[in-house]
């Protein structure tokens, strides 16, 4: 029980779900406590997340807001690695530094200006997504790149790599691991600013969209078990985005126990 409470120590597999299991069932039985009123108790939600599953209309509207972040992770991680990889051009590494500042812009005074540059709702949506995912991406790149060794420069000199080879090799096929990890630790952002877009837009349906309905009539239950059903959605995409970066790059599986 000591090692609970004492810092870096290292427990069992076993005693760590224990413990997790613990806290969640220790968590449900305080909010079964608080619940009283409108705060809906566990047992609605899990009853409402439930119903929801079985509905056809979840489906639909998961569908949507998947289809839509993943386009925007696409086109957010094509421009990301374009303005990267070109940073280390002194023409380029002012924009990039300027994207990265860019993430102190909010959404909420350029949605005006979004919507005047673009056709329809699926674009607006689109590119605010993208405008509010690209600058955390190129800050998490920059930092792999300022972080490479210097000996990995010295060793494409030595081969007698030229600048170019030495980008490719060092930067584009030595940090390609790192891609998947931004990937997966920026999806959070862009699965959370899901809701945020779409209510912009309600014509196409979404998870957003679904939600603010709910939140509209203070279905307090209903909005519960959608944030569930948003809460699982993200994990399954964290660990699978985790599983596809080990299976293309097995050495990062060394990295993950050498850094743990």
């Amino acid at each position: 029980m000591k090692k609970l409470i004492q810092p870096f120590a290292t427990i069992k597999r076993q005693t760590f779900m224990l413990l997790v299991a613990g806290q969640v069932l220790t968590t449900l039985v305080v909010w079964h406590g608080l619940s009283a009123g409108l705060i809906p108790g566990p047992a609605k939600v899990a009853a409402a997340f439930f119903q929801l599953l079985g509905s056809r209309l979840l489906l639909d509207n998961i569908l949507v807001s998947l289809l839509l972040t993943l386009k925007a992770m696409l086109f957010s991680i094509l421009i990301t690695l374009g303005f990267t990889y070109l940073s280390v051009l002194p023409f380029f590494k002012s924009v990039a530094l300027f994207i990265v500042k860019c993430r102190y812009l909010t959404l909420t005074g350029l949605i005006f200006i979004f919507t005047l540059l673009t056709r329809d709702g699926s674009e607006l949506k689109l590119s605010l997504l993208v405008f509010g995912i690209v600058p955390f991406f190129v800050t998490s790149f920059l930092s792999v790149i300022v972080q490479i060794d210097p000996q990995e420069y010295d060793l494409c000199k030595t081969l007698g790599y030229n600048n170019w080879q030495t980008l490719y090799e060092v930067i584009i096929v030595g940090k390609a691991d790192q891609v998947f990890e931004i990937l997966r630790q920026n999806f959070a952002i862009s699965w959370l600013m899901i809701t945020m877009v779409e209510g912009l837009s309600m014509s196409e349906g979404g998870i957003g969209t679904l939600l603010i309905k709910y939140n509209k009539y203070n279905d307090l239950t209903n909005v519960l078990a959608l944030q569930l059903v948003i809460f699982l959605i993200g994990l399954c995409f964290d660990y699978l985005l985790g599983t596809i970066r080990h299976w293309l790059f097995p050495y990062s599986k060394l990295k993950t126990v050498k850094a743990t």
